[in-house]
């Protein structure tokens, strides 16, 4: 009988057209969330308009999608590490494309707000559950940039969602935006044949035939025989119970991240809500308005993908801690008046070093916790940004209805930057304490 570490062959397997399935379609899962979740930041001054609603009505209406992306991924998550992470991930599509569609329909901000909320229990449980998955796969030394390349989705949804919103709001309206929605559903069977289960997961299950044929796809030189035992280091054990994330030194580091998370998706989606509508103040047409918020999600990708490569290259809890200070640097400055070409790159910077930086912080849980409870790890990392990604339209619409000058306003934006900078900076200094303390153990 032959013992076979599977995570061992995956850590060393080369890229391989199985990593590119992998990758394809947790990314195109990403586009279409991204799609959904930049969707009411395009649509906010029409709706504004058409049912009267003041800065901070709009604002808890943003938040509405918010509550139920928290708590899809505090449920979602630890429920993929029983149930699997495709079947998860199936139920999550057909939530946020389905609801996302009904919002087409809604008559007033009470159908429009509960279409939001369904939404968004599935928007925040498919996030943590691809990145999981694409985690899992992907090859030791290319792991961060491939994880940041799939969830570069996200700005690529959102720039879609922006620019049709550019042509299809001034002709067919804002519900429009809603019905394009339906593409995730219409794909779901394809989807539900080509994307992998976790393989940890199969092997819990005693499903060890499939977990044998999909290890030798990740890996070609790995010839299945009969009595291969396949071994998975989970580092904990397996069950996804939160405690375990407080457990063996990471109850500070933990914390660390939460709050991270927090301040992030506070500065994404104040950003995200906002940005159109605090241009359209200062000056600018809706057109141009919509055109910063395809900048600023275009700009995600370079901050996400670089920042990977990076990551890769470096440590990657130490270039979140420097991109967390720029994102805090360049949204300060985007309330100062300035050339449009330097406008457009501060904008762009902010984008990377925000939703950019998001993304990455994803990669870095995923690493930082076991196989065991790493979707709990991102689900419960997830859920509480989400509480943040809830402040956020809240804080923008009482910012914008005290009627602030330009300036205080994306300084606002800006502190939770230099919050999450100083959380990481503890995280990375616990990280290298813990491998001084193992270095030192090991010399004994």
């Amino acid at each position: 009988m032959r013992a076979i570490d599977i995570n061992g062959l995956i850590d060393q397997a080369k890229f391989n057209v199985f990593h590119w399935r992998v990758l394809f379609w947790c990314a195109l899962i990403i586009i279409f969330d991204g799609y959904d979740l930049v969707i009411y930041g395009v649509v906010l001054p029409a709706l504004m308009q058409e049912w009267g609603m003041t800065p901070l009505q709009a604002g808890a209406l943003g938040s509405y999608a918010l509550f139920g992306m928290m708590f899809g991924a505090l449920i979602f998550g630890p429920l993929s590490d029983r149930i699997g992470r495709k079947k998860a991930i199936m139920i999550c599509v057909i939530l946020f494309s389905g609801f996302t569609v009904i919002n087409g329909f809604a008559r007033n901000p009470t159908e429009f707000g509960i279409c939001r909320f369904l939404a968004g229990l599935g928007i925040g449980g498919v996030m943590p559950n691809v990145v999981a998955l694409m985690n899992e796969y992907a090859p030791k030394r290319m792991r961060s940039t491939l994880v940041a390349i799939m969830f570069s989705g996200y700005s690529v949804g959102g720039m879609l969602s922006a620019g049709l919103g550019m042509v299809l709001l001034p002709t067919f309206g804002w519900q429009s935006v809603f019905y394009v929605a339906i593409i995730p559903l219409l794909m779901l069977p394809l989807i539900l044949r080509f994307l992998p289960e976790s393989l940890g997961f199969l092997v819990r299950q005693g499903r060890t035939e499939q977990a044998r044929e999909l290890l030798q796809r990740v890996e070609p030189s790995y010839q299945p025989q009969a009595g291969d035992r396949l071994d998975v280091v989970t580092g904990t054990q397996a069950g996804g119970s939160v405690p375990q994330l407080f457990r063996e030194g990471r109850a500070l580091s933990t914390l660390m991240l939460w709050v991270a998370f927090f301040c992030c998706l506070l500065m994404v989606y104040a950003l995200n809500s906002w940005l159109p509508k605090l241009m359209s103040n200062a000056g600018y047409g809706l057109g141009s308005s919509l055109a910063f918020l395809l900048v600023l999600n275009f700009g995600a990708i370079f901050g996400a993908v670089g920042g990977g490569w990076i990551g890769d290259r470096f440590k990657l809890d130490r270039v979140l801690v420097m991109f967390f200070a720029v994102a805090a640097l360049s949204i300060s400055l985007l309330g100062f008046k300035s050339p449009t070409p330097v406008l457009y790159l501060l904008i762009g910077i902010a984008g990377a070093t925000t939703i950019g930086t998001q993304i990455l912080a994803y990669a870095c849980v995923a690493q930082y916790y076991p196989m065991g409870i790493r979707s709990t790890g991102l689900g419960w990392a997830s859920g509480i940004g989400r509480s943040g990604a809830i402040v956020g339209p809240l804080l923008g619409g009482l910012l914008l209805g005290n009627q602030l000058p330009l300036a205080l306003n994306f300084m606002a934006f800006a502190v939770p930057g230099a919050v999450a900078a100083l959380a990481m900076m503890v995280f990375t200094s616990r990280g290298a304490a813990r491998v001084e303390a193992r270095v030192q153990t090991s010399q004994f």
